[in-house]
C-alpha cells in the first residue's frame, strides 16, 4: 500500500462511526484503509472514471457486500447523493480543491453534516 496514502488516511482521524465521503477514489486504496477503521460508519466514494470505480469496487468487494462501502461514478460537480450527510469528506489530488477551493467547498455543502470535517490533500505526483 502507498505510504503517502497511509499518511493521508492517518491524518483523517477516521472515527468508527463516521459517514465518510471520498472524492476521487481512484483504485480504492485509501478507501480500503478507511473501511478498516469503520465499524458502524460507512464510506461513499466517487470517481468520474468508470475504470477506477470498477477497480475500487473489486478491491473493496467485502466492504461493498457488507454495505460498509459504495463506489459511484460521478464528479463533484454532478454527484447526486439524495439526503445523505457526511461527517468526513476527503479528497487526494483532486485539482478542483487546489484551483478553486471555495467552489469545491460550496459544491459539498448540501452533503455536510453539522460539524463535518473536510480535508483535502494535493501534492505533485512524482
Amino acid at each position: 500500500m502507498s505510504e503517502r496514502l497511509r499518511g493521508v488516511v492517518g491524518q483523517l482521524a477516521v472515527r468508527p462511526s463516521d459517514r465518510v465521503l471520498e472524492i476521487g477514489c481512484g483504485q480504492g486504496v485509501a478507501a480500503t484503509m478507511v473501511c478498516q477503521v469503520l465499524s458502524t460508519g460507512t464510506l461513499t466514494a466517487i470517481d468520474r472514471s468508470v475504470k477506477m470505480v470498477e477497480a475500487a469496487t473489486r478491491r473493496n468487494a467485502p466492504y461493498v457486500a457488507s454495505g460498509k462501502a459504495e463506489f459511484l461514478i460521478a464528479s463533484l460537480e454532478d454527484m447526486s447523493l439524495g439526503d445523505r450527510r457526511f461527517d468526513l469528506v476527503f479528497a487526494v489530488r483532486v485539482a478542483l480543491f487546489h484551483r478553486e477551493p471555495e467552489r469545491a467547498r460550496a459544491l459539498l455543502e448540501p452533503w455536510l453534516a453539522p460539524g463535518a470535517r473536510v480535508m483535502t490533500f494535493y501534492d505533485v505526483p512524482v
